[in-house]
């Protein structure tokens, strides 16, 4: 909705741009027309503020601590819904009834199966390929198995890619870790819950039978609703971008796995339990705090503080309820890394420091921990990330589909190489 413009004065011209206001948040100035208007470009290295899109899906506010999904707060959610609900309502755009959940979960469960030729296409990874490796090739090879959902311009034909996707992530990412550790792949069972089906195939061998036990099976759901969609961050924008050129879902979701690879955007768990593990035991937290206190010392702690939240991660505070229930369920007590990590916890709740700068424990610093006390090595860490943030990527990638307003991404740039010069033959140089 236009409410009013802004007025930008540049070259002796004033030229006025619409104002658009959001249902919540800041106020966002129009400049498509900028470059047609006054021949120049803004520049805004990071896109940190700049709206490259209209979306529907996600609103955060990092000043208040808020997280929303479709209007619905993220602590509500995960307090009181399951992850298949909330990727309904991120598909879907409302909480589902109790028909339309059945429905959904029936047809997310029999889209688990990954194409049979799959198993034999991980055995062309080195054995040592980390596996978020393997997970780029193998989800960007899904579109070489699903011809028949690739079709972008067919409702029917999304659809089928989105559930899909949901559906064999939690396969490929447990085959993914099957395949690390050098055991069999294990099939999914139907008759298990989305995060159940995931541990069983994770930790079950065949061999033995293995229960899944419900108080870690309901803290995995947790964490994948806790990651499942948080606005345009660098993978998603890049799944946006990707289909921006009309490319199938599957090449979009494995451009978004690659981005979250990075260790500024999907290591930060790994990045944080790393840390503990290099403080090693409680006696040493105060050298680390000291260090961290001092701005001449680049040492940083990690897992503390957030890029987009200047008050408490809201998703933290679930996240630290969860991590205390996995840790009391297993009776982990000679863990020294866990050891340090609840100290530091304490520490960053009650020091005057962290508290005046806001530095405290974010979701990345608690779902370390608890993948960890889960059984799960700090090399799957991401790719657990990505299984959760498939749904928010595929609908997002959705959303961008069906946006009329629609079109590739082009960002322009700032030039400032050498100007235009004659070609000398390699004898005169």
């Amino acid at each position: 909705m236009v409410e009013s413009t802004a007025k930008l004065e540049f070259g002796g011209k004033e030229n006025e741009y619409k104002v658009r206001k959001g249902t919540v948040g800041p106020d966002v100035i129009d400049i498509a027309a900028l470059y047609k208007n006054t021949g120049a470009f803004t520049y805004d290295p990071g896109f940190t503020s700049t709206a490259s899109c209209e979306s529907k899906i996600t609103f955060i506010d990092g000043d208040e601590g808020m997280l929303l999904h479709r209007g619905y707060p993220i602590d509500q959610l995960a307090e009181h819904g399951d992850f298949l609900e909330i990727c309904y309502l991120l598909l879907y755009g409302d909480l589902p009834t109790k028909s339309q959940k059945d429905d959904f979960d029936h047809r997310v469960t029999h889209h688990t199966m990954v194409h049979e030729q799959m198993s034999r296409f991980f055995t062309g990874f080195r054995r040592d390929a980390h596996p978020m490796a393997v997970m780029c090739g193998v989800v960007g090879a899904l579109s070489a198995f699903y011809h028949d959902s690739t079709d972008i311009s067919d409702p029917h034909q999304r659809m089928v890619a989105s559930i899909r996707l949901i559906a064999k992530m939690p396969t490929i990412a447990a085959m993914a870790y099957k395949y690390h550790i050098g055991q069999p792949f294990v099939y999914p069972r139907n008759e298990l819950s989305f995060a159940a089906n995931f541990l069983h195939m994770c930790f079950a061998v065949p061999c033995e039978e293995y229960k899944v036990n419900p108080v870690l099976a309901r803290a995995m759901d947790r964490i994948f609703i806790l990651h499942a969609d948080h606005e345009q961050n660098a993978s998603t924008s890049t799944v946006r971008l990707a289909g921006s050129s009309g490319a199938n879902p599957f090449a979009c979701i494995a451009a978004g796995i690659a981005c979250l690879w990075g260790p500024a955007h999907g290591g930060a768990n790994e990045a944080a339990l790393n840390m503990l593990s290099e403080i090693g035991t409680v006696d040493r937290i105060p050298e680390y705090v000291a260090r961290a206190k001092d701005k001449n010392d680049p040492f940083r702690l990690m897992g503390f503080g957030h890029r987009v939240y200047k008050n408490y991660d809201p998703r933290a505070k679930i996240m630290q309820r969860t991590t205390h229930e996995v840790l009391g369920e297993l009776g982990i007590k000679d863990d020294p890394t866990l050891d340090v990590a609840i100290e530091l916890e304490r520490i960053a709740l009650t020091d005057e420091y962290f508290i005046e700068k806001k530095l405290y424990p974010n979701i990345d610093f608690y779902s370390g921990i608890t993948l960890k006390a889960l059984g799960f090595p700090t090399t799957m860490f991401t790719v657990l990330f990505a299984l959760a943030r498939t749904v928010g990527w595929i609908a997002q990638w959705k959303e961008m589909v069906e946006d009329p307003q629609q079109k590739i991404g082009r960002p322009r740039q700032l030039y400032t190489g050498s100007p235009e010069r004659d070609y000398v033959p390699i004898a005169k140089r």
